[in-house]
């Protein structure tokens, strides 16, 4: 992708899941969720985006990890501007962008496009930031589903 080249981004993951999915659609998570962590890196280090999964227990945020659990965490984290989760609620609804719209492009609708593909595949999004020290998404999806 260009906007990694440009920035000189790394971007590092470990072994993903399969997940029963829409490909097209997780596609879009990824690269609005990417394409926000270049987006708001800031100015100073190299964007470094880490795609990390495990394997858990329940459809729960903080579910504890098993090797036979039937969903999985997967978290896109970066080294990036980050934000106050005081916002946490916002930044998932369409046109909500926290950021100065000179400062960075965009229109604040890929988070809430995500958390919609995220919800169709029966998971859940959030995300923990503290400003100044980048953001982690947190995504958990079935590892089988079933479209609602």
């Amino acid at each position: 992708d260009y906007l990694i080249e440009r920035k000189n981004a790394t971007i590092k993951t470990n072994e993903l899941p399969t997940v029963d999915s829409i490909p097209s659609q997780m596609r879009q998570v990824f690269q609005n969720l990417i394409g926000n962590a270049l987006k708001f890196s800031g100015s100073e280090d190299k964007p470094v985006i880490e795609i990390t999964s495990e394997t858990i227990l329940e459809k729960s945020i903080d579910s504890p990890t098993s090797p036979d659990g039937k969903f999985c965490r997967i978290m896109v984290k970066d080294n990036g501007i980050g934000f106050d989760e005081i916002y946490l609620d916002r930044i998932f609804i369409i046109f909500q962008s926290l950021n100065d719209r000179q400062s960075y492009e965009g229109t604040g609708i890929g988070l809430a496009i995500a958390k919609k593909i995220i919800e169709k595949h029966n998971g859940l999004i959030t995300a923990k930031s503290k400003l100044g020290e980048g953001a982690s998404f947190i995504i958990v999806l079935p590892l089988k589903y079933e479209l609602k």
